[in-house]
């Protein structure tokens, strides 16, 4: 039994990186001739240039609000808003849809959101029985996971949501190896067999995602005799990260090339800053270049003790869409940035609102290099002119302010 999905994984750092810059320039000029959104997001791009983290941080950002109004504006003639690649038929068995509603298309290659190997990462074997609990209904999570298991070589039981005691019917006489699907309708499936003294033993293992897996939780299951792993993937992209037995971090997958960058602009944070889960994938179908997740996550130092050499993140870490309203005016994160890059003594910026509900003040907390005394004024009139709104300043000493991913902090009262 091999130890890793794929040689992918071990693979020297320096040599996946030359793999992934090497592959880059062909996946934008892949988008810019096929994919017609990219056609004109990144128009009079040279694709051939694109082929470095520090090229690739040029390009724009598509966050998912854009990925919905452009596919809005599209239909019915193109309901993906020219960034899907396929055309209805052979090379496109499945179509779903998320909430908003935000259409994805599914390919015809094996596994294709590359979940295979965040399932061998929890335990899954060929010849495995999988109880697949996510929505078969519209939404591609469950079909995320089946390709995933299919790819090893697991049989699945095609379980969905909702009706536990028929759920718990079927595992007590199917005996199922794994489980798969969210954590908290495992959790409901426990303690129902717990209260009705349904077998469920031979459940030892398994994969959840599409909620957040604390480690608290992961204890619980741990005492129940379940080892649950988790997994980071998106109805867009497929598979990001996935947790190993080693419990430190997600594993970044072989298929993305992820940057973190500062909410609200395209701009990469230092390594171990919390920022944005910014991802292009190289899948020729739906080329997502740049696309932004909303998430917020960090670098984790170091690579796994399992002997996995890529990439690692802390896992979720939040919401990177901090939009807030303030006085009656939306005050975003990439007004925030906008102040900051006026003044190169600027390190980081945090927004601060307190107050009451219709009596709100407004600080902007500055880490500054150096601090002259004119510097606060002008950074007053630069809050004044980016959001039209009056707002105080606070210039603090590097390092001072939280690594939490936040640009804007709401601390007001709502009692």
């Amino acid at each position: 039994m091999t130890k890793f999905f794929d040689v992918l994984e071990s693979r020297p750092p320096a040599q996946r990186e030359a793999a992934l810059m090497t592959a880059l320039p062909g996946q934008v000029a892949h988008a810019q001739k096929v994919a017609g959104a990219f056609t004109t997001l990144l128009a009079g791009i040279d694709a051939a240039a694109v082929s470095s983290r520090t090229a690739l941080a040029r390009l724009p950002v598509t966050r998912k609000h854009a990925l919905f109004d452009l596919q809005n504006a599209g239909r019915p003639g193109d309901p993906f808003g020219g960034f899907s690649t396929l055309l209805r038929g052979p090379g496109m068995p499945r179509v779903f849809a998320s909430p908003g509603p935000i259409y994805e298309p599914e390919g015809s290659t094996p596994d294709y959101w590359r979940a295979g190997r965040a399932m061998y990462a929890a335990g899954f074997r060929a010849g495995d029985l999988a109880h697949n609990a996510f929505s078969y209904h519209m939404t591609p999570g469950a079909f995320i996971m089946e390709s995933g298991l299919h790819a090893i070589g697991c049989t699945v039981f095609p379980a969905g949501v909702g009706q536990t005691e028929q759920q718990l019917q079927a595992i007590a006489e199917l005996r199922p190896d794994g489980y798969t699907g969210t954590p908290s309708f495992l959790r409901i499936l426990v303690e129902k067999a717990l209260e009705t003294g349904s077998d469920i033993s031979s459940i030892r293992k398994g994969l959840v995602g599409g909620e957040a897996f604390t480690p608290s939780l992961r204890d619980w299951f741990s005492e129940h005799g379940m080892a649950i792993y988790q997994s980071y993937a998106t109805a867009d992209l497929g598979l990001i990260a996935y947790e190993t037995e080693a419990r430190e971090g997600l594993v970044l997958d072989e298929g993305v090339i992820v940057e973190i960058v500062r909410p609200g602009t395209g701009d990469p944070v230092p390594e171990g800053e919390v920022g944005e889960l910014v991802v292009t994938t190289l899948n020729p179908s739906y080329p997502l270049i740049r696309f932004g997740t909303g998430d917020l996550s960090a670098v984790l130092a170091g690579t796994c003790p399992t002997g996995r050499t890529n990439t690692r993140i802390k896992g979720w870490m939040g919401r990177a869409d901090q939009t807030t309203k303030i006085r009656g005016m939306f005050v975003h994160p990439g007004q925030v940035a906008d102040i900051a890059r006026r003044f190169p003594e600027v390190l980081k910026a945090r927004l601060v609102v307190t107050g009451e509900m219709a009596n709100d003040n407004m600080t902007l907390k500055v880490e500054a290099a150096s601090l002259p005394r004119e510097l606060e004024s002008r950074i007053s009139d630069a809050i004044r002119d980016v959001t039209k709104l009056r707002g105080d300043v606070e210039l603090v000493p590097p390092g001072n302010l939280p690594n939490d991913g936040k640009v804007i902090e709401d601390a007001r009262s709502y009692k």
